[in-house]
């Protein structure tokens, strides 16, 4: 059985008919029927009885027959579908009406739990694709005009009203506005967004219209990008579906050809052993509940439900896994290596501490280097101008300033030069000191002598060739930073390291903070690499790299699995990683392992709760002990129970 063949899976059940009618009609009838026997109706001959369990026979066995011919048809003999009509035909032959219909009814009442289960597993990930805004209002010379988004292009003016949802990427043109991201990334907590900054494509706007300018086509926003990742991952099997499916295709027909020898090989033994009475019904009666308990329905779906139930439950904790391979691989972590900047801080740049020469005051040196600075689109510029606006300092937005490359800036204030930047541009300047001279030389000279022992970026001032003070400058970690290295201690995720490109001061900083036992800084893209395959020679280690840089692509793909920050990230980080997580938070890396473990519990519960009962219900049937019902139980019994437990995954929040 290459696939699954339950009947909601083939035919989507198109009619407006209540599904459940036809399994009522053919319940009540078995009912009835048994009831007449027990009461020994005298109009209740052989004849009207056979008549009677066919018409209640007809209503569920019917649809299954169907299916037993397509399957029949696409070269797919031994499906279920055609288990199930031999054993209620061979039922029937062998008078045991009630019996065969109820093998056929409790199996079509069982497909109607599948069909429920699989539509609850479907809800959190189909409720993604509600999200696609049909159109798009553009303004072309203050003309508005409602189209797709598709042929919407980048550098076009969008409108979006309060309550409506973004169509495109874009940058916002004005002002601060205050969306709904639940949709990207599971949150519920809304995100204010301030001018010029990035918004995504399925955010709802809060509070008031907006317009945007359009930065990507449709096919590549960050709701398409979703959409595609959520609607690719059922294609990916995990190991324990593609060995179920394999297994079922060889298992079928070997319990299908022991079914026969227990007709067979006890007619051939009376042939040689005259003494040993052979019954063929009662023999048959033994095959027939045979095939009925090997029926593999319990298996074939309840393990793609379980993977498809993880899949679902981590989408709706802002967590996109691409396939059930992942959900699966991701059990079996032993080692996480983190990027630094964006990854575990926030890829914000804050200002820590400011220090001004004694011939100036701090708030002066404050506006002068904010001043400067007004200009620069650089982190470090935006950081020290919102710290310079936080402290009401008045900045001056119109000064002409020159970029000296890999230094900093020059420009002129009150007709004084002035040069901000790194501590290189002051030496480039020529700009000397004696080091005992005063504070002013002191303290330079310190910066200076320990500028590799400073965790912070450091940002000096000189004006008229003096130096003038210094800011220093930190990209603070995320809130949840510490949290997620205790929450994957606690899950025995004891080898925890981080790889950066900044100072080696400044990623040992963030490790000691965070207790993150190994970190490696002052590296490139492939300094990253060439750790990473330091730790790939180690067999023992199963490892997950974290980051959201563009130069992260080539160790992401390098991992065992790859988690890239869905928010923040770049597009080659996302399309690279193995797992996405939308929400931009490192503790969701626990919480994806736990959801993968969780699964993994489930699937394996559910293998051993099919095998074990068909066993035992297999020996009994071969050797006469159990009935028609003891294998209804064994068949559509165990499959219940086992998409019961699976979409106990759909369930739980934060499964442990």
């Amino acid at each position: 059985m290459g696939h699954c063949n339950c009947n909601h899976c083939h035919n989507e059940q198109k009619s407006k008919v209540s599904p459940y009618l036809l399994p009522t009609i053919s319940f009540l009838m078995l009912l009835g029927g048994i009831a007449l026997q027990v009461m020994e109706a005298e109009f209740f001959n052989q004849t009207i009885r056979l008549i009677w369990y066919v018409l209640a026979y007809l209503p569920v066995g019917l649809p299954v027959m169907k299916e037993a011919v397509e399957s029949i048809r696409e070269k797919d003999i031994f499906s279920e579908f055609t288990l199930m009509c031999i054993a209620t035909l061979g039922a029937f032959y062998i008078g045991e009406y009630p019996e065969g219909v109820a093998v056929m009814l409790f199996y079509s009442i069982g497909e109607l739990f599948q069909g429920n289960a699989l539509a609850k597993a479907r809800k959190n990930i189909s409720a993604l694709l509600d999200v696609r805004p049909e159109t798009a209002t553009v303004v072309r010379n203050n003309e508005y005009f409602r189209t797709a988004p598709a042929d919407v292009t980048p550098g076009e003016i969008i409108e979006v009203k309060a309550g409506e949802r973004v169509p495109l990427d874009g940058k916002l043109l004005s002002g601060t506005a205050d969306f709904n991201t639940a949709a990207l990334t599971g949150e519920s907590v809304p995100r204010t967004i301030s001018q010029d900054e990035e918004v995504l494509a399925g955010m709802i706007v809060t509070d008031k219209v907006i317009r945007l300018e359009v930065t990507k086509p449709y096919n590549q926003s960050a709701l398409a990008r979703i959409l595609e990742l959520v609607q690719n991952a059922s294609e990916r099997k995990a190991p324990a579906e593609l060995f179920i499916r394999k297994f079922a295709r060889i298992y079928t027909p070997i319990v299908t050809g022991m079914a026969f020898l227990i007709v067979l090989l006890p007619y051939l033994y009376s042939l040689i052993q005259p003494d040993f009475l052979f019954i063929f019904n009662d023999w048959l009666y033994r095959a027939l509940v045979f095939l009925v308990i090997s029926c593999p329905c319990a298996l074939v779906i309840s393990i793609p439900l379980g993977y498809f139930g993880g899949i679902g439950a981590a989408s709706r904790q802002g967590i996109l896994f691409k396939g059930g391979n992942y959900l699966d691989a991701i059990t079996k972590i032993n080692t996480v290596v983190f990027d630094k900047t964006g990854t575990l801080t926030k890829g914000i740049f804050e200002v820590q501490s400011l220090s001004a020469a004694d011939h100036l005051s701090e708030k002066e040196l404050l506006r002068i280097i904010a001043s400067v600075e007004s200009r620069s689109n650089h982190p470090i510029a935006k950081a020290i101008l919102s710290y310079a606006r936080q402290q009401q300092t008045e900045i001056d937005t119109t000064i002409e300033t020159t970029e000296l490359a890999g230094y900093g800036l020059k420009a002129v204030i009150d007709g004084k030069e002035v040069l901000v930047g790194n501590t290189r541009l002051l030496d480039s300047a020529g700009i000397s000191f004696h080091s005992d001279e005063n504070k002013v030389s002191s303290e330079r000279n310190f910066i200076f002598s320990r500028l590799n022992e400073i965790p912070e970026t450091v940002v000096v001032c000189a004006i008229d060739r003096q130096y003038a003070g210094y800011i220093l400058l930190a990209d603070t970690p995320k809130e949840d930073a510490a949290t997620a290295i205790k929450q994957l201690k606690e899950l025995n995720i004891n080898n925890l390291e981080i790889l950066s490109g900044d100072k080696q001061i400044i990623v040992s900083k963030l490790a000691t903070r965070l207790g993150i036992p190994h970190a490696y800084g002052d590296l490139l893209p492939e300094g990253k690499v060439a750790h990473l395959e330091e730790l790939k020679r180690n067999p023992e280690n199963r490892i997950a790299f974290v980051g959201d840089g563009i130069n992260d692509a080539p160790v992401l793909a390098l991992s065992d699995i790859g988690i890239a920050m869905g928010g923040l990230g770049s597009d080659a980080a996302i399309e690279t990683a193995d797992v996405v997580i939308q929400t931009d938070q490192p503790s969701k890396v626990a919480t994806a392992i736990r959801i993968g473990k969780f699964t993994r519990n489930i699937v394996w519960q559910n293998i051993a709760l099919a095998f074990g009962v068909k066993l035992v219900v297999l020996i009994l049937g071969a050797g006469g002990v159990a009935t028609m019902w003891e294998a209804v139980f064994a068949d559509v019994g165990v499959a219940l129970l086992a998409i019961l437990n699976a979409v106990r995954i759909l369930r739980t929040n934060n499964p442990d």
